[in-house]
């Protein structure tokens, strides 16, 4: 059986980013394992549920329903602590995104960044979408002093996404779609040796994946479902 890792906050995930893969792990009989800081059950960023503004630009019904069964299972109402993650215990680790500021304890957490570093040396699968580029991108390799995705090719939350929420959402909830006052690419790209290697997929409204060796990366809700599936397969292919 394999067995995924996924991180979160306590609050303000994404719901997308984290059901859909869920929904789909778990649809392959996958062994899944949530881990927080402190062990305590995570909260979605609850304007995902009933709409960002007049109700529109939230998830998907269909996701919501992922949502809520994911709420009723074991590993998501258990999770572990960061600092208990056995990295060589999991065959993939998932970090997904999310906006709102309660964001910032997973994006700046040093113990979730120093286990993200073992399962770069372990060679297991590694995903991120949206926001969870950021870990990747803060993840330090102490023998380098370089960004563990240095030299690696990866996509996150686009300059071009991040700025169409941001204007549109800006009358009515201010800063909420700016996790921090850079952009997720430029802080992303600041930590490549090759600017070049932060890829954008061309049309951003299409369903995209980077996928670079063991790295599968995602830019934002949109993509939830191919991201879950290029993992799925990288496990499949693992196992032949």
């Amino acid at each position: 059986m394999k067995r995924i890792l996924i991180p979160l906050p306590d609050k303000d995930f994404d719901i997308t980013e984290v059901a859909v893969p869920w929904k789909l792990f778990s649809q392959e009989n996958y062994a899944i394992t949530f881990a927080t800081e402190n062990g305590n059950r995570a909260f979605c960023d609850p304007k995902l549920i009933t709409g960002i503004i007049f109700g529109k630009l939230g998830a998907e019904k269909k996701v919501i329903g992922f949502y809520r069964e994911m709420e009723q299972a074991k590993e998501f109402l258990y999770p572990i602590k960061y600092s208990d993650i056995q990295p060589e215990n999991f065959d993939a680790l998932v970090l997904p995104g999310g906006h709102a500021q309660g964001m910032k304890q997973y994006l700046e957490s040093k113990i979730l960044q120093e286990q993200v570093l073992k399962f770069f040396k372990l060679n297991k699968i590694i995903g991120s979408i949206c926001h969870g580029s950021i870990v990747l991108a803060r993840t330090i390799d102490p023998v380098t002093g370089k960004s563990v995705v240095y030299n690696r090719k990866l996509t996150g939350l686009t300059k071009f996404l991040e700025s169409i929420a941001y204007y549109l959402t800006f009358w009515k909830l201010g800063k909420y779609y700016r996790t921090y006052s850079e952009y997720v690419q430029d802080e992303v790209k600041s930590f490549l040796y090759d600017k070049r290697n932060f890829k954008t997929g061309g049309n951003q409204f299409k369903p995209y994946t980077c996928v670079d060796e063991n790295l599968v990366t995602a830019r934002w809700p949109k993509d939830a479902y191919l991201f879950a599936e290029t993992i799925i397969k990288k496990l499949k292919f693992k196992t032949q």
